[in-house]
Parts: structure tokens; C-alpha cells; sequence
């Protein structure tokens, strides 16, 4: 597990510049078993400390003083002098004590040599809540979703496949026997998802009840951050927005299909502290006129998704799906984790230090509506991206980009063996449109970059 975040970790340590480091992401992703793993790989003493926990240093953090600061979290730690030759420092939970949050800068002032990690939720909610802002410039940033397929495929020792996947080209035969066997991984991860401890708990018992039931009370704790989620709107609200997304991901939102009789000012208040919560995530309607993606970003117009399909799944009361019914493209809630599962893909698939954002195109007309459900930053172009659940569907939204936007070069996500094609199609008022189509299958989610540019 982390294998991409625990090289990126190595590079943070040994870079001359090194800044305090923050690690994002929503609860129970794994960040705090990362950073003790990356400790445990480097041979470094951990010093400790949940601030959820460990009560009394919001006086020792306000002071700014690092040597009052250090002595009292020995004292917390009880292994010796903090900034000692191969130490690391964990603050986990920062959130709990606000005050450590722009402390920060002063460790690397006037303590560089110690590598210090912070970790927490709902930073977001502190920062507004108090008159600080984080120390610009002074801090870097990790950010994490749960764990990706082939993250996935190594726990549960498939590391062949992994190998399969990483180094597959285009043009190279794919075997048969592969793509079955990663079809049943896929289906496996759209219910499992990729929450360590629903992972954890599925491969090492292979009892789908006992990964519900850490998918549950992953959820339940989610709901019990509620009243720290801000002062906007009542609970009522926040539920029902919460229950919203997980089954209505990838559909634009329309706050009056949340609650008729609630103001849609409110609905969205809540909408945004769930995105801030990164318990669920926005994918904004972008023009695709050219790059970067967010220069045309229209932010009224926007599909939530949530943070993880094994999640969804949960919450929408999906169970076992066997090999056919994955394949058919009557299974409705297989298209609906199918987009989840490449949207959360797709949103972590950059480099793990830029904070992460999706985008999609849409085009809305009394009776030539196009929507391609998300767009990708390849380099130096836009590439449109269509997710499939079955084996099959239209391309009529592709062609309709294609045309708009002068593109030639798109990708599809679906359930077939992977392929190179040239389909056109005539389209009023434009003539004949013709793509380079890389349809891939959507266990090589993570490879399409690489695929991409070996064209």
C-alpha cells in the first residue's frame, strides 16, 4: 500500500529546501499509517503526537516559542530530544490545535534540520474559523484519496497484474486470461473501494459482511463530524445532501432535486462543506478552450462525486456484482460506480504536491445538449474522457466535442481488452469528424497518461 506516496516522501526528505509538511486528505485515507510506515522505511525515530489526545499545548503553540514548544512535546512523547540527528516529528490531527497550524513556519526558520510532518480533516474549517491563514510559501503539501486499483491489486498480491498494467504498450497483445482476471479485481474493488481498513479487512478475510461493515461505520463517522462541519444550516440539511451524493454522482446538480422546500443558497453552503470535508468532490463544468482547464472553469455548473465507490456502493445498498452483470450495460448502478471509480482515479492521478481538480464539458441547447464527462490535461492538449460501464455505448457527445473544440484525440474507459481505432462520424453543420479513439479498460486507469504519450 502507498506505493506512490512513500517515494514522493523519500524526495521530501533529502531535498535541501525542505518545509514543514502538511498531509491532506479526508478521514481514515490513511495518513497517519503513512507517515509511520515512512518512518519505519527510513530508519527514523517517530515522535508522536494526536492533538485530539494530547490536551494543554494550545498556549505552547501560541507562543511561536519552537524551544517551549519542543520541551513540551517531549514531555508528551517521553523518547528523548525531538530534534535529534534522525528524528521525525508527527503532529496528527493539527486541526484540534489551531494555533500549531501557522506555528509551523517557525520550525523551519529556526529548527530546518528537523523534518516535521502535520496531518489532519476538516483543515479547511479551522482556517475559516480563525483569522490565520496557513504559512504561504513555508509549508508544502501532500494530498490523498483513498487507495487506487493498483494499489489495490498489490495488497491482494496480485503483483503480476501490477507489472501487466505498468508496463503494457500500445500495439502489444493483451492476454486473454489478464483481462479476466483483472474484469473480477475491478468488479472487487467497486464494491471494496480503496478505504485502507475496508481493503485491509477484504483481503486478508475475503468476508464481503466485514468489509460492510467497516464501510459503514466509515460512513457513520463521517456523519458524526457533522457539527463540525460549520455553522451553515441545520443537520436536516447536511443529511440530506450527504445521503444526495453518493446516488446521484455524476449528475449535474439541480439543489431543488435535494429539497424543494429548502433555499438553494443554504443547500450549496452545505454542498461546499462536504468538498471541504473531502468527503465528497466537485467536477466544475470547464469551456476546454484551451489550457489550463481551470482559465474557463464555470463554477456554478458542477457533478458531485463522493470520495470513494466501495462507498457509494455502501451507501446506495449495492451488493455482490458477478462477471456478466459488470459486462451489461443494463446494470445501472454499475455505470454510476464506474464513473466514480474513474473520477476518483482521475482526480488523484496527478502529482501528489498539486491540490487536485476535475473538470468536465457540457453543452446545454433546446435539442443538442453534449456532455463528455470529464477532460484531462495531457502536456499540451485537452483530451476529452467518456467512461463506459458495459462493453458498448454512443459517441455522439465525443464527435459533438470534437467538432466544437477542433479536438482529434479522445479517450474512452469501458470494459473491453484495449484498442486503437479511427471512428468518424458526419455531424451537421461540421461534415465528417474522425477521432483517434484509445479505448482502454478501466483497470488501466492509471496507465493513461503513459499510454497516451506512447502514441
Amino acid at each position: 500500500m502507498w506505493r506512490e506516496q512513500l517515494p514522493w516522501l523519500d524526495r521530501w526528505l533529502t531535498k535541501p529546501s525542505r518545509k514543514p509538511l502538511v498531509v491532506r486528505g479526508a478521514r481514515q485515507v490513511g495518513k497517519s499509517t503513512l507517515v509511520r510506515r515512512f518512518a519505519a522505511a527510513q530508519g527514523l525515530i517517530l515522535h508522536e503526537i494526536n492533538f485530539e489526545r494530547a490536551r494543554g499545548l494550545d498556549a505552547a503553540f501560541a507562543s511561536n516559542d519552537i524551544p517551549r514548544i519542543l520541551t513540551e512535546l517531549q514531555l508528551v512523547c517521553r523518547k528523548g530530544a525531538i530534534d535529534a540527528p534522525r528524528s521525525l516529528l508527527f503532529l496528527d490531527e493539527i486541526q484540534a490545535v489551531p494555533q500549531a497550524l501557522p506555528a509551523l513556519r517557525y520550525f523551519l526558520e529556526q529548527r530546518p534540520s528537523l523534518p516535521v510532518i502535520a496531518a489532519g480533516s476538516l483543515l479547511e474549517f479551522v482556517l475559516a474559523a480563525h483569522d490565520f491563514s496557513m504559512p504561504v510559501g513555508r509549508v508544502e503539501y501532500l494530498f490523498m484519496g483513498p487507495m487506487k486499483f493498483e494499489e489495490y491489486l498489490a495488497a491482494a498480491g496480485d503483483d503480476d497484474l501490477v507489472g501487466l498494467l505498468q508496463t503494457w504498450v500500445p500495439g502489444a497483445p493483451f492476454a486473454e486470461v489478464a483481462h479476466r482476471r483483472l474484469l473480477e479485481r475491478l468488479r472487487d474493488y467497486l464494491i471494496v473501494g480503496g478505504m485502507p481498513e475496508a481493503v485491509s479487512t477484504y483481503v486478508g478475510s475475503r468476508d464481503l459482511r466485514a468489509c460492510y461493515e467497516v464501510q459503514s461505520a466509515i460512513l457513520e463517522t463521517y456523519r458524526d463530524d457533522f457539527p463540525k462541519y460549520g455553522r451553515r444550516g441545520d443537520s436536516s440539511i447536511v443529511h440530506k445532501v450527504y445521503d444526495y451524493v453518493p446516488r446521484h454522482v455524476g449528475e449535474k446538480i439541480k439543489y431543488a432535486n435535494i429539497d424543494r422546500h429548502a433555499q438553494a443558497r443554504a443547500l450549496r453552503g452545505v454542498m461546499e462543506l462536504l468538498f471541504q470535508a473531502r468527503v465528497a468532490f466537485p467536477v466544475y463544468r470547464s469551456t476546454a478552450a484551451g489550457l489550463p482547464l481551470g482559465s474557463g472553469v464555470d463554477e456554478r455548473v458542477l457533478k458531485p462525486y463522493f470520495l470513494d465507490c466501495g462507498l457509494v456502493a455502501r451507501a446506495t445498498g449495492a451488493q455482490w456484482i458477478d462477471a456478466a452483470t459488470l459486462a451489461s450495460p443494463h446494470f445501472v448502478n454499475s455505470g454510476k460506480l464506474a464513473e466514480q471509480f474513474a473520477a476518483q482515479h482521475l482526480l488523484y492521478g496527478g502529482a501528489p504536491d498539486i491540490r487536485p481538480q476535475l473538470y468536465y464539458w457540457l453543452r446545454e441547447g433546446r435539442s443538442n445538449n453534449a456532455e463528455v464527462d470529464f477532460l484531462t490535461d495531457l502536456g499540451s492538449a485537452v483530451a476529452p474522457v467518456e467512461v463506459k460501464s458495459g462493453k458498448s455505448g454512443t459517441m455522439k457527445s465525443l464527435f459533438q466535442y470534437a467538432a466544437q473544440r477542433s479536438s482529434s484525440f479522445a479517450i474512452r474507459f469501458d470494459v473491453n481488452p484495449p484498442s486503437l481505432t479511427m471512428p468518424s462520424h458526419d455531424l451537421p453543420g461540421h461534415g465528417r469528424i474522425e477521432l483517434q479513439l484509445l479505448s482502454l479498460p478501466l483497470y488501466l486507469v492509471q496507465q493513461y497518461r503513459r499510454l497516451a504519450a506512447a502514441l
